[in-house]
């Protein structure tokens, strides 16, 4: 349920916005799921009395823009305390745009624990630690003086 829509890439003339976030559990991990332009967006994504522990963004972020895209992942996993996975294309589009991947797990502290090579198509297996994830909240509970957004 994408909540931004790409507006330069005329989203608005072919969709409606979204009002909903998805969140599912999976293997005692909460996940939160969005969509590409959304990582732009950051009262989108607030994790609110830590409803979910893992942010996914499925994405088509072009390589022109993959300085934002590495500054926003680490910036959403750190204002969240969570972990936060990107998951973007790669090759050229139809338009063509170049997409380079990027794609990167990254821990609650903002740190990279992992990374696709650039323009690979790869799959990796990374092993997240909810414990780890709890024990961080607990000891820097900066997540109880959060403010509360309302979205219209």
């Amino acid at each position: 349920d994408k909540r931004h829509l790409f507006r330069m890439g005329g989203e608005f003339e072919s969709f409606s916005a979204g009002n909903k976030r998805l969140n599912v559990e999976y293997k005692g991990f909460n996940i939160c799921l969005l969509i590409c332009y959304d990582l732009r967006f950051p009262v989108w994504s607030r994790n609110i009395n830590n409803e979910y522990d893992l942010l996914i963004y499925v994405a088509n972020w072009p390589a022109s823009r993959a300085k934002v895209w590495n500054t926003l992942l680490p910036a959403r996993a750190i204002e969240n305390m969570s972990f936060v996975c990107g998951v973007n294309r790669i090759g050229t589009d139809g338009n063509g745009l170049t997409y380079s991947g990027d794609s990167k797990m990254i821990d609650a502290k903002g740190q990279e624990i992992s990374s696709i090579k650039l323009n690979q198509t790869q799959a990796e297996t990374v092993y997240l630690s909810k414990m780890e994830l709890n024990h961080f909240r607990k000891k820097f509970p900066v997540w109880k003086d959060a403010d509360r957004f309302e979205l219209l």
